[in-house]
């Protein structure tokens, strides 16, 4: 558990019940570079901003460099997991992914400091990232000026497209 939550949402959260994600008419950012915005922020509030684990849901295939590596278990969802710096996020071998779009390298599902400072978690279904740590972590993931980050309980449910 952590003190504070927040979501970063990649697209706005939905206006009216059972609302489609292609009824919302946004220039969208790619999601990668937001998630870099994130661990940007992120950065400051840990130790140990070169010893991070990652982990890469294995529907998108297996990128190069990964082949081999151990893969975490949650339910419904597979993933690779690995060891490295905040500052090489999405550099891993520029990987082509089978379900992924051309050129387009997928942000991971969770990121974690080795010192548990905060976590950001990711799924592929959700339009938006949640993300565990101190009040002033959470406060600047939230002023932010290009991020789209609001509070969050985890103890309530999230708003969600159908």
């Amino acid at each position: 558990m952590f003190p504070t939550y927040a979501r970063v949402r990649f697209l706005p959260d939905p206006t009216a019940p059972g609302q489609s994600e292609s009824d919302v008419d946004v220039d969208a950012p790619d999601d990668l570079d937001v998630v870099r915005d994130v661990v940007t922020v992120l950065a400051a509030h840990t130790r140990t901003p070169d010893d991070v684990y990652f982990c890469l849901w294995d529907g998108w295939g297996t990128p190069p460099g990964l082949e081999g590596r151990p893969k975490v278990a949650v339910p419904n969802r597979l993933f690779f997991m690995f060891r490295g710096a905040l500052a090489d996020i999405g550099d891993w071998g520029t990987p082509r992914m089978e379900h992924a779009v051309v050129g387009h390298t997928p942000p991971p599902a969770f990121i974690w400091p080795a010192d548990h400072a905060w976590c950001f978690a990711f799924d592929v279904d959700p339009h938006y990232a949640g993300i565990g740590g101190a009040a002033a972590a959470v406060a600047d993931l939230i002023g932010h000026p290009t991020l789209d980050a609001v509070e969050a309980d985890p103890e309530k449910a999230q708003p969600l497209y159908r």
